[in-house]
């Protein structure tokens, strides 16, 4: 038996001596070169807006704004309180984010809701010398910022392909998180052309690396020093930083950039379609092989599409010969195109495959895209939304009996809980929205101090969302 227990003994003792062998041999990444090389491209930005102070007790800073609920919640439990101001005078906001430097005479790339609404911008370099910043333009949809401090010779990044990514890769981060400047974490790329809320035009780069308020807008490297993302937003249920940290692919940020320094606005192509995503008994009802595609749920009134003959039901398979996994790649196919090109779309329409050639057009502005045959009817100030009411045909291609679309969104309650031109308001305060006219009268009547829910219709998806109103 002791013979027994020697030879077991022995036979672990060597595997632990393997094991340790294999990890002293272990190709893990050294990051020292990397950031010595990187780092001095990489810069802070402060902003300065001159705002209200709001009476609920929480700054309003702008590197919130647009930020969908699940985002935002992190971000604001680790803003300062500040004192409650009946008065509504004036304070000076202050946001803290990242960015990094793209070009030698002063291109400097950081995200939109950084320096959204903000008075002054200050770019501080790894030196420590300020800048002050001009913004040259900034794009909403993609949360991409184009700004330009004046100076030659800067140090600039060296761009990469994101598109050569691959999961499971080596990525490092590099920002200012609690304002604690060249901060550095590194993860790996967890998966890529991911789709977020409120953010149809961006494929996310996701990756595990470290992202805290003030990375914001900075930049994401491969091992080869190459910038293949901005860092942008995280995704959280605790409050905290759970693994799942989200980029914007370099070669959206430059697409964008070059639009904004060419003509301070971003021109991207539209079929004015709604979509939703096909499941399995979708795909087997349309007699497809497997879940794939983006299945038209509404098809725009003269818009692009409806001159192009595609119709309500159609599911869209391709783009240009490129497959449409889920429905979320559809927008970002085509909003990469330019307003007037050609596309070619792949669609199965009762059972039959086709291929259709239709004209882009040009993507409108917000609130634009929902076509009504009524009226916009204006909520109350608590809500800051414009509703507009369903059409028969919206209704047939949606199967609902009643709702509102929403057509803008101002602000307040609205914009806080994520509502968006496009979204359909089935119920409010558990009861039925079966005209514009209803919705406003049921939000003039919200309580107070009370969780209020909503139930809204995205693509084809329906979910409640609670939110609080104020006195």
């Amino acid at each position: 038996m002791s013979s027994l227990k020697r030879c077991v003994s022995m036979l672990l003792g060597g595997y632990l001596l393997l094991g340790q062998a294999l990890l002293a041999n272990a190709q893990l990444p050294d990051f020292t070169e990397l950031v010595e090389q990187v780092s001095p491209a990489v810069v802070n930005i402060s902003t300065r807006q001159n705002a209200p102070v709001r009476a609920a007790g929480i700054a309003q800073i702008p590197d919130l704004e647009g930020m969908p609920p699940l985002f935002r919640e992190f971000f604001e439990r680790n803003l300062p309180q500040v004192p409650r101001n009946p008065g509504g005078r004036q304070r000076e906001a202050q946001s803290l984010g990242s960015g990094f430097i793209i070009s030698s005479d002063g291109y400097v790339l950081t995200n939109n809701h950084v320096v959204a609404g903000a008075d002054e911008i200050i770019v501080r370099l790894s030196d420590r010398s300020e800048l002050e910043a001009k913004l040259i333009g900034a794009d909403p949809r993609t949360d991409v910022a184009l700004l330009k401090v004046k100076g030659k010779n800067l140090p600039a990044v060296k761009l990469g392909n994101s598109e050569a990514l691959k999961v499971g890769e080596w990525v490092l981060a590099i920002g200012s998180p609690f304002g604690f400047d060249h901060s550095v974490t590194a993860g790996i790329v967890s998966a890529k052309g991911r789709s977020l809320p409120n953010e149809n035009y961006v494929p996310f780069i996701q990756t595990d690396v470290a992202i805290n308020p003030g990375n914001s807008g900075g930049p994401l490297f491969n091992l080869k020093g190459e910038v293949v993302g901005i860092n942008s937003q995280i995704f959280t249920r605790s409050g905290g930083f759970m693994g799942l940290s989200f980029a914007i692919p370099m070669d959206v940020a430059m697409s964008v950039s070059n639009q904004l320094k060419a003509d301070g606005k971003v021109n991207r192509g539209w079929l004015g379609v709604m979509i939703q995503e096909v499941n399995k008994d979708l795909a087997e009802s349309f007699g497809l092989d497997k879940p794939a595609g983006a299945l038209v749920a509404q098809v725009v009134d003269n818009g692009p599409a409806a001159k192009g003959g595609l119709q309500v039901g159609d599911v869209i398979l391709s783009v240009n010969d490129k497959a449409i996994v889920v429905s979320a790649d559809l927008p970002h196919l085509i909003g990469t195109l330019k307003p007037g090109d050609s596309v070619r779309l792949d669609v199965v329409r009762e059972g039959e495959r086709k291929r259709i050639t239709l004209a882009v057009g040009a993507l409108p502005e917000e609130g634009e895209e929902v076509a009504a045959a009524g009226g916009a009817e204006r909520s109350s100030n608590r809500m800051g939304v414009t509703v507009v009411e369903l059409n028969e045909e919206q209704r047939r291609a949606l199967d609902l009996p009643f709702g509102v679309a929403v057509k803008e969104v101002q602000g307040g309650p609205a914009a806080l809980i994520g509502l968006r031109p496009g979204d359909v308001i089935t119920h409010l305060n558990n009861r039925a929205i079966d005209s514009a006219k209803t919705f406003t009268q049921i939000a003039q009547a919200l309580p107070t101090n009370r969780s209020v829910s909503m139930r809204v219709l995205r693509q084809g998806r329906a979910s409640f969302i609670t939110f609080r109103l104020a006195e």
